[in-house]
């Protein structure tokens, strides 16, 4: 097991746009889904992305089959490796709610998302994933993809009031579940 260090915001690395994977099922592109996935278990996230632990690379993982204890009130996400995502709004409609960001640790934030959205991309066997989600799903995809666009959450927030500790906001998620 192989937990990496996350990249926190003010970090060069976090704002660059990612290149794409363009060799599927090999060694490196396996260890480097291990890495991510040992990470985000470690750390409690709904999420990662290789840009968050300096890995220039389009791979984004999200999901883990169980219950979130950062956001113990969400549905539950199946366990995903999405590389080189794309992703498409399914309609006009965007949903704000709270989101919180292992680069952005102890903080959280009111971030507008697509409520719907198509996406795709491959795995890391290179087989292609196309789906069509919505909700807490839906807002997970999309931001953990924007970290393979250069973008973090408070990037796309429309309201600063809407803005501070975790540990304020929801104090009954403890400090240690939200780094």
């Amino acid at each position: 097991m192989t937990v990496r260090t996350i990249l926190k915001m003010g970090d060069a690395r976090l704002l660059r746009v990612a290149q794409p994977v363009t060799a599927f099922d090999s060694d490196a592109l396996h260890l480097l889904v291990t890495d991510l996935l040992d990470t985000m278990a470690a750390a409690n996230g709904a999420g990662l992305a290789a840009p968050q632990i300096g890995v220039d690379l389009q791979v984004v993982i999200f999901g883990s089959g169980a219950p979130n204890p950062r956001y113990p009130d969400a549905p539950v996400v199946p366990r995903t490796v999405l590389i080189n995502p794309q992703i498409t709004p399914l309609g006009e409609e965007l949903e704000n709610d709270w989101e919180g960001c292992l680069s952005v640790p102890g903080m959280r934030g009111m971030v507008p998302r697509w409520q719907r959205i198509r996406y795709t991309g491959f795995d890391q066997y290179g087989d292609p994933i196309d789906r069509t989600v919505d909700g807490f799903h839906a807002r997970v995809v999309q931001h953990e993809c924007d970290h393979v666009w250069g973008k973090l959450y408070p990037m796309r927030m429309t309201d600063f009031s809407q803005f501070g500790f975790t540990e304020v906001l929801f104090p009954g998620i403890s400090a240690a579940e939200d780094d």
